[in-house]
């Protein structure tokens, strides 16, 4: 069985502090599709992606980021994660659902989240 989710989050973690947006592109094929929630509108391909990215950008070192594997094969990456801000006293609970192209970029991604403070 391939893992294609570890290689896939360390470049997304690595594109999460760095905000470069040849990182951003790297993650991604030309005609991907990401969801920042599972029914939004997808943000399509690179332009759109690298802009909606950067327009919802957090600083380098804003956020604490932890994961685990839920499914990892070749074709289907799935995490479980929490993402912490200290700073602003919130905490996210996320589920992450990646399908990769055969040279490992997602071809779509979609975030599934909670505010743990939410009531």
């Amino acid at each position: 069985m391939t893992d294609a989710l570890t290689p896939w989050m360390e470049k997304y973690q690595r594109a999460w502090e760095s905000n470069d947006p040849a990182d951003i592109e790297t993650l991604f094929t030309e005609s991907a599709e990401y969801r920042t929630e599972p029914y939004a509108d997808p943000w399509t391909g690179h332009s759109e992606i690298v802009d909606g990215w950067i327009e919802a950008k957090d600083d380098p070192g804003e956020a604490v980021f932890t994961w685990t594997p839920v499914v990892s094969t070749a074709d289907l990456g799935i995490a479980q994660a929490e993402t912490v801000y200290e700073s602003r006293g919130t905490t996210y609970s996320n589920l992450w659902v990646i399908r990769f192209a055969p040279d490992g970029r997602a071809t779509s991604f979609t975030e599934w989240w909670m505010d743990q403070d939410a009531s």
